[in-house]
């Protein structure tokens, strides 16, 4: 190996020495897809929490199996005003510790009568109109408002709970026609 050779990868393995600590690896990436809320996957983790506990899957399917929170997201990108998208991601981020701090835990470890028991409560306050309630409140009414508009429209409640037929759809006749 020449002198020249060895000089230049020293200066690139240096120069690359030195980036290393200005790297910060620990901030997690936004999702591409949601580009007007920038929401991360946890984020999307925590949303999925959320419209799992509203739709359970008890007797029908849960809400994760339908990707309901992905169609709450799509819903909020591109059907909302800008504030109103942004009050969303607000509450998003604040629901965990709103959470842990009125009701001892957080969503994200609550079993699931404890998390139905969360969201019922926090929907039923009164609230002022700039508190952290009230936006959370309102956050929670638009998640729960586009989960039971995709639930409604998802391809399984049309094709196997309601199934949908075009108008005009069927007769069903029952009278007797007289000659009178």
């Amino acid at each position: 190996m020449d002198r020249r050779s060895a000089m230049k990868q020293l200066a690139v393995l240096t120069g690359g020495v030195i980036m290393i600590p200005s790297c910060d690896f620990s901030e997690e990436a936004i999702l591409q897809a949601y580009q007007n809320l920038n929401i991360t996957a946890s984020q999307k983790a925590l949303l999925t929490r959320v419209t799992n506990t509203i739709f359970p899957g008890t007797t029908l399917k849960r809400a994760e199996e339908i990707q309901l929170q992905d169609f709450v997201l799509v819903m909020c990108n591109d059907c909302l005003k800008e504030n109103q998208q942004q009050s969303f991601v607000l509450g998003l981020k604040q629901w965990d510790d709103f959470t842990k701090q009125n009701f001892g835990q957080a969503f994200s470890k609550m079993d699931q009568n404890e998390a139905a028991d969360a969201i019922r409560e926090t929907m039923s306050l009164e609230a002022a109109p700039e508190s952290d309630a009230a936006l959370l409140g309102r956050f929670l009414a638009i998640t729960k408002q586009f989960a039971l508009q995709g639930y409604l429209s998802s391809e399984y409640f049309m094709k196997e709970i309601k199934p949908y037929e075009l108008v005009p759809a069927r007769f069903f006749g029952s009278k007797k026609i007289e000659n009178a």
